[in-house]
């Protein structure tokens, strides 16, 4: 097994570090962070640099590592401006790809994907949003919360119930993904504002009243969205554990900066060295379980288990480095960027599926393994 990531992707990492550290000003992460405007300028800047192709995934996953590891909340807004794409790489018609994604890839439009709900986050097969033949097409009626470019995305992908499920136990069953135009009429998205961390992006709820989505406008097979969904988050999770990778490596390198600035006696002492000894194994060890599980995802052969232990751990590593620097520098960092890392961290425990979902995922796939042994 090579450990290595080819040299086109390595120069595409310090491409992408450059950038990040040219770009991302201290003035601009402070203003993006307090008025929590989209930067959508900057989005541009990173169209025109080649930094957003799907075509070759591992540039996206170290663009998205080295973009969150100058600021997560910048970062990941300008490279999310195509979320969802791969779903119509995968699954749209030749027609879709024409009208949606071919210009989102161009930087021309922003997609969105649009599945949490108030009353099911984490619990997918669980959505009460609405989407039901008619005479000319469907209409859709239902509540989206936490959408991520919900003001500023032209279309969302979708997903709402087309049919009842069949049994509690086939609850997954009936759900149908459409593409909805974020202007077509009785779509109404407001901007969620306040936020604890990665207020750059931009976050929204969305109603959805009689909504007409057109027959062609159909992603894949009716009542399988939920099949399609999941395939999206197998790919999905691995870039959210690079931007977890990607922080905790930013908080680190905060970390460094002070202690060069202190005594030596000061960082030689104990605790001291036993963290960062700590902390970069951890780092490191959630880079290499990232990198394994984006080799089976790139390589269509995704490993859900592999997949959902990339998030959860690389997550928990962001928010258990952001403690540790925490705990080192003491009150000064309060007033310091590792302040705003130490929030921005926190997101990646909880979209995409929570730290707890990933850990059912884990186990039963774990557990279904003893079951084809025997």
């Amino acid at each position: 097994m090579s450990f290595e990531l080819p040299q086109e992707v390595e120069e595409t990492r310090k491409r992408a570090r450059d950038f990040a550290l040219r770009e991302f000003t201290k003035e601009l992460i402070e203003h993006f962070d307090e008025t929590e405007e989209y930067p959508n300028e900057i989005r541009k800047k990173v169209f025109d640099a080649g930094f957003i192709t799907i075509e070759n995934p591992w540039n996206m996953l170290v663009t998205m590592e080295e973009f969150c590891r100058v600021d997560p909340g910048i970062g990941l807004s300008t490279l999310a401006s195509v979320f969802g794409s791969e779903i119509l790489l995968l699954y749209g018609t030749d027609e879709q790809k024409e009208k949606y994604l071919y210009p989102t890839l161009k930087g021309e439009k922003i997609s969105a994907v649009a599945v949490t709900e108030p009353g099911a986050g984490s619990d997918v097969a669980g959505i009460s949003s609405r989407i039901e033949k008619t005479e000319k097409g469907w209409m859709l009626n239902g509540h989206k919360m936490f959408i991520t470019n919900g003001t500023v995305a032209d279309h969302y992908y979708l997903l709402a119930r087309s049919a009842p499920p069949p049994s509690r136990e086939k609850r997954h069953h009936g759900l149908t993904l459409a593409i909805v135009e974020r202007r077509w009429n009785g779509v109404n998205p407001v901007k969620l504002k306040g936020k604890l961390g990665m207020r750059a992006t931009d976050t929204a709820e969305i109603t959805f009243e009689n909504v007409a989505v057109p027959n062609e406008n159909i992603v894949g097979e009716e009542g399988k969205g939920f099949y399609i969904i999941m395939t999206f988050f197998n790919i999905s999770r691995v870039y959210v554990a690079a931007q977890s990778v990607g922080t905790a490596q930013g908080i680190l390198d905060l970390l460094l900066e002070y202690l060069a600035e202190k005594p030596a006696s000061f960082r030689e002492m104990e605790y001291v060295q036993f963290a960062l000894a700590e902390i970069s194994a951890l780092i490191e060890t959630a880079r290499n379980i990232t990198y394994k599980a984006a080799t089976k995802v790139f390589s269509f052969n995704p490993d859900p288990a592999l997949t959902s232990m990339a998030k959860y751990y690389a997550a928990e590593i962001a928010n258990q480095v952001a403690n540790t620097a925490f705990k080192i520098i003491g009150i000064e960092a309060s007033g310091s960027k590792l302040e705003k890392l130490y929030r921005d961290a926190k997101i990646t425990e909880i979209w995409e599926g929570t730290s707890e979902i990933e850990k059912l995922v884990i186990s039963r796939m774990i557990l279904k393994k003893i079951q084809e042994v025997k």
